[in-house]
């Protein structure tokens, strides 16, 4: 607790981004303490619904539920002043209206209770029908927040790709979502319950970073890997 009762941060890993360092949070999250903003990327909230609407079967209804219980646990533990949701934040433009009641009252709690800014994404323009801000990139100081890396950005903060590494440990093939970091820029995991991932050995990537990039698996304790090491600990 700090001198005003408020629920600090828990101590995590740090990465320096063009001289500001941020917590990659176990969630998937990333927490910027100096302007104190939370942001998380790829909610895909909508995402069971835009797959029965569209002919794809009955998946179970709880992600919307699992995705906002998460992030109410990452705004309790960091006391955001600003919140960034990093695009795709709907699985499309008609997951709004689909929303039940209970969703969206959580979600519009969430966003009248602090400066609350909807980034564009490709799956969904800002949300319609909701309060909040909305922009196709967002400046913090010498960082750009946008929803897709691009290849000649410095300081990016980024979503999209959804990446996740495969590792083998103590002979346990391990599968993790992660964050993608170097020097000037990192990729944010998808935050979204019902969200795939691309492997971060994938060509895609391969514009966007040297090989001093690291990898930063989610999980309880969130832990480091150069993505150098990564073809033989996948092996």
């Amino acid at each position: 607790m700090d001198h005003e009762g408020k629920t600090m941060p828990e101590a995590a890993l740090t990465w320096p981004l063009l001289g500001e360092a941020m917590q990659p949070r176990g969630s998937g999250a990333l927490w910027l303490p100096a302007s104190r903003t939370l942001v998380v990327s790829d909610l895909h909230l909508g995402k069971a619904e835009r797959n029965a609407r569209r002919g794809g079967g009955l998946w179970p209804p709880y992600e919307n539920a699992e995705t906002l219980t998460r992030l109410d646990h990452e705004i309790a533990a960091c006391d955001p002043a600003c919140i960034v949701a990093l695009g795709d934040s709907f699985d499309d433009d008609a997951c709004v209206e689909g929303l039940d009641p209970e969703t969206r009252g959580r979600i519009e709690a969430m966003v009248a209770a602090r400066r609350w800014i909807w980034v564009t994404g490709n799956h969904d323009p800002a949300p319609t029908g909701l309060d909040g801000d909305s922009a196709d990139a967002v400046t913090l100081g010498a960082l750009t927040l946008r929803h897709i890396a691009e290849a000649s950005a410095c300081g990016e903060i980024s979503g999209h790709y959804h990446p996740k590494a495969r590792l083998r440990i103590r002979g346990r093939r391990i599968a993790r979502k992660c964050f993608l970091a170097s020097a000037g820029r990192i990729i944010l995991p998808a935050f979204g319950a019902f969200t795939g991932g691309l492997d971060v050995l994938d060509p895609a990537f391969a514009p966007l970073f040297d090989r001093d990039a690291c990898v930063i698996l989610t999980g309880d304790r969130p832990v480091m890997v150069p993505c150098a090491h990564l073809r033989r600990m996948a092996a």
